[in-house]
């Protein structure tokens, strides 16, 4: 059956490079109406296609269009099918072995026919070589055809297309080397540039197994308990609440929670803390982290498609076709970069022999040698590989980076915003004072907060319900219950009206005292929160509450200082006495306090308009807003809540503030890299040029230059995934406990 394609994925072989992304676009865009509907993933080699509204494209129309370009497409599988290997880059291997072994064949024939080495290299100008015998041509000839199998193709359809491309570029130096006689370096530069993209295909393919590995971290089977006891069976028949065994030292299959057994759970997959977590009944576990000496049962909580792991997995291979400003500025460059040496080498070969003197042969050689070292591969694979590198790392560490541009833009940071309650504090306030007033006892303050707050899932509210639940206080029913946003609430318990909220609240209903008042001002001082509760009649009484400050969050800070931020504020919808004790606590250099979410929002954009690059660090559903309007949205303590994963731009999975400073300085260091392999990629070619006026480079060593180039700028880019920085930016190996479970 022929399939519409509405948002169909394509696996193409032979998408080794950001230049083949261009010419993908040029061949499916007018089939799918426009470039704009196809998306790319040059490491995993996929195409998505979206068709514009109201187009019906067939899969088969967009596989044609592909096939024009000399690549293939096929549809993708979620799963691969391990009988359907990518049969392009065996044949790429098998086709450069041959090239290569057909070139040294051809170089004995014709030192055998010419009569020496001497005689077979005779030069005439610029490399130019001797009559060559008719059998060593035959055997030369093999060798460019077999070396250039992949390459010729890609350089015709560019040359219909009128977009020239580095395919292009090569078969005009081949071809233009054998009209000249020289079929030795026609034979040297098919064969190394097809070893070039060879090499290159097997390096880009070392980043595309480090995302590959989060693919197994969660293993295809569970041991799911039934009616006649353990079963093995796929983890994708594990229906949400069945339970099942996970023994010790093994990788649990999917979220859940545990309903018996206490082990130790090491999460480093998910969340990069490198210590094992202890978990016992009702704790939650995630698919892909490692149980520790204990066996557990755990009660699945998602299906095996929706689990933490697979949201992970989902948005690294997104965030790969989500282009950084770096790799779009290269993709432009090249667009004119291309063309331009194409017209230069034009200059060459006919400028010089009509002003200079310069012999025709002499004069070609120099142009083709130019075609050589003017190929743009070195430059556009070397960004895409370096943020995905980047990526890959972050995800080691627990830091899950929506897309390459948001891999840049932690380098870019001037200010860090921080909300208080579960970013700088631990977010699990406990009640530590009651003061009840006008009358009511202690037992009667904490039922009627009680009951107001059990409808509300606030972490004021949860420690409010444990402290009434820890002294036994009794549930009282409510009834016509009303939230007054970023106040208080209001309801009816038993029968009479009761409200709680803010001293802004109190403030705003006209009930405040000077006692009061007095009171409250003395509770914030200390640094605690205060929920008031009163009816219509009076102030029923107070309860004081407290947020610890995370050990890590003064250190955070300061290394966040350390990396180049330059200013650091908090933003809270708490009192302002118990922000400025947390504020100065943790070392941050502003405070603005008392914020409901639209102040919170004004208040990132007065940063942003003040200070540049700002980032905001919530928990990523009730900050959604002013994570939003930030430059940066980065939600905190994210594994296992769906939203705080879709809703930021990047999610630090575990409730650790010092990957924070981690991610700038990783940021940084990737940023570094990006530059180095511009500066590289460019400034060989600068040099290659100058050899070429000055007559001393040579088509083989311009190739073997490019494919060093290339090399190295995909090793340099490598570095990112075999290193790591710690908070205060120093070197380490990466073999942290996330890096060991990842590339396991």
């Amino acid at each position: 059956m022929v399939q519409q394609t509405q948002g169909s994925a394509f696996k193409i072989s032979g998408m080794d490079c950001v230049d083949e992304v261009a010419t993908l676009r040029s061949a499916v865009g007018p089939v799918v109406g426009g470039s704009d509907h196809l998306a790319f993933d040059v490491l995993n080699g996929r195409m998505v296609v979206t068709a514009a509204q109201g187009m019906l494209v067939t899969d088969d129309a967009v596989i044609a269009a592909v096939a024009q370009t000399g690549m293939r497409a096929e549809v993708w599988r979620a799963t691969p099918d391990p009988s359907r290997r990518d049969r392009t880059k065996h044949v790429r291997i098998v086709l450069t072995a041959v090239s290569g072994g057909l070139t040294a064949a051809a170089f004995l024939v014709h030192v055998m026919l010419a009569g020496g080495v001497g005689a077979a290299l005779g030069s005439e100008g610029l490399g130019g070589m001797r009559e060559v015998p008719w059998p060593a041509r035959l055997v030369y000839g093999a060798a460019v055809v077999t070396g250039g199998w992949f390459v010729a193709p890609r350089g015709w359809y560019a040359l219909r297309r009128m977009r020239p491309d580095m395919n292009l570029l090569m078969t005009i130096a081949v071809a233009g080397a054998m009209l000249i006689g020289e079929w030795l370096e026609a034979a040297t530069v098919a064969f190394l540039f097809s070893l070039s993209l060879t090499l290159e295909a097997w390096s880009v393919g070392r980043a595309r197994r480090a995302i590959e590995a989060l693919l197994k971290l969660a293993p295809s089977i569970a041991r799911a308990i039934t009616a006649e006891g353990e079963r093995d069976v796929s983890a994708e028949q594990v229906a949400v609440g069945s339970r099942f065994v996970v023994r010790p030292g093994e990788r649990i299959a999917l979220d859940g929670r545990v309903t018996a057994g206490i082990s130790h759970v090491n999460q480093a997959p998910i969340t990069g803390e490198s210590a094992p977590v202890e978990k016992g009944p009702g704790a939650a576990v995630f698919a892909g982290t490692i149980n520790g000496d204990g066996a557990i049962e755990v009660e699945s909580t998602k299906a095996a498609t929706d689990t933490t792991l697979a949201h992970i997995i989902r948005l690294v291979g997104d965030a790969q076709a989500r282009r950084a400003p770096s790799e779009q500025w290269v993709e432009r460059f090249a667009r004119v970069y291309t063309p331009a040496v194409m017209a230069l080498a034009i200059i060459v070969a006919l400028v010089p022999p009509a002003l200079l003197g310069w012999s025709w042969n002499a004069s070609v050689y120099a142009a083709l040698a130019l075609l050589v070292i003017g190929c743009p591969c070195a430059l556009v694979i070397s960004t895409p590989v370096t943020i995905v590198a980047a990526l890959a790392a972050a995800a080691r560490q627990g830091v899950l980076v929506k897309g390459g541009e948001h891999m840049e833009a932690p380098a870019q940071l001037t200010v860090v915003a921080l909300d208080k309650t579960g970013t700088l504090t631990r977010g699990q306030p406990v009640v530590v004072d009651v003061r009840p007033l006008n009358g009511h006892s202690e037992e009667e303050l904490l039922a009627r907060a009680a009951a107001l707050e059990s409808r509300s899932d606030h972490p004021l509210a949860r420690a409010v319900l444990d402290c009434a639940r820890e002294r036994g206080v009794p549930s009282l029913r409510i009834d016509d219950f009303r939230i007054v946003p970023g106040k208080g609430a209001i309801g009816l318990v038993e029968g009479r009206e009761y409200w709680l909220g803010s001293h802004r609240y109190l403030e705003e209903r006209g009930q405040e005292t000077p006692a009061v008042h007095e009171e409250l001002e003395r509770m914030s001082a200390a640094g605690r929160s205060v929920v008031v509760i009163g009816n219509e009649d009076h102030v029923c009484g107070m309860l004081a509450t407290a947020d610890e400050l995370r050990p890590e969050a003064a250190g955070a800070v300061a290394a966040l200082k350390r990396a180049g931020v330059r200013h650091v504020v908090m933003l809270t919808g708490d009192n302002r006495a118990t922000a400025e004790i947390i504020g100065r606590r943790a070392g941050v250099d502003e405070v603005q306090a008392e914020l409901l979410p639209a102040d919170k929002v004004a208040a990132v954009e007065r940063l942003v308009a003040q200070w540049g690059t700002v980032a905001m660090v919530g928990d990523g559903v009730n900050d959604a807003p002013a994570m939003a309007r930030a430059s940066l949205g980065i939600a905190m303590g994210a594994a296992g809540t769906d939203a705080a994963i879709e809703t930021a731009d990047i999610a630090l999975m575990s409730d650790d503030l010092s990957r924070l400073p981690w991610l700038v300085a990783h940021a940084r260091r990737a940023l570094r890299v990006i530059r180095q392999n511009i500066a590289i990629a460019l400034g060989v070619k600068i040099v290659f040029v100058v050899l070429t006026f000055s007559g001393h480079a040579s088509l083989w060593g311009a190739i073997a230059a490019d494919m060093g180039v290339s090399l190295l700028v995909i090793g340099n880019a490598l570095r990112l995934l075999r290193s790591q920085r710690d908070t205060s930016g120093s070197e380490q190996s990466g073999d942290g406990a996330a890096t060991q479970y990842v590339s396991r």
